[in-house]
């Protein structure tokens, strides 16, 4: 848990390396580290909130959009041992007000079951229809 001494500091567009944010997603989705260009490709987003505690990286999320009124959350990705003190819920409010001054109106994500409670419960979103697709063989 986070005390005083662990304040968290947000940052809307702040600077990042590849490899911490590469390391962070594989911690967050369970998966090996791989050699991504966030940098590159965030560059299409609307913007990107981090949280660092000191020089660490331990939080992040990934703020798409359609260029008009539409705004994605993608990759919320939050350090194991600062899950359940609102580090999480934080990034979505600061996502979720950057896309407004925007000039977004919808913020939609889409996530795993176990996460209802994250994003119904503590950042505010409604269950919508949706469709889906996998492009890609189950593995």
């Amino acid at each position: 848990m986070l005390n005083n001494e662990h304040r968290v500091a947000y940052s809307w567009r702040g600077d990042f390396e590849n490899t911490e944010v590469n390391a962070l997603h594989a911690e967050a989705f369970s998966h090996s580290i791989l050699d991504d260009d966030w940098q590159a490709q965030l560059q299409r987003s609307l913007g990107w909130v981090s949280a660092r505690i000191g020089y660490e990286l331990v939080g992040f999320v990934n703020v798409s959009w359609d260029g008009g009124v539409h705004a994605f959350i993608l990759d919320t990705m939050v350090a194991s041992k600062v899950r359940r003190a609102g580090v999480g819920k934080q990034l979505i409010t600061i996502a979720r007000e950057h896309a407004c001054e925007a000039g977004c109106e919808w913020l939609h994500v889409d996530f795993e079951e176990h996460l209802e409670p994250f994003y119904f419960g503590a950042c505010g979103f409604r269950p919508t229809k949706a469709g889906l697709i996998r492009l890609s063989p189950q593995d």
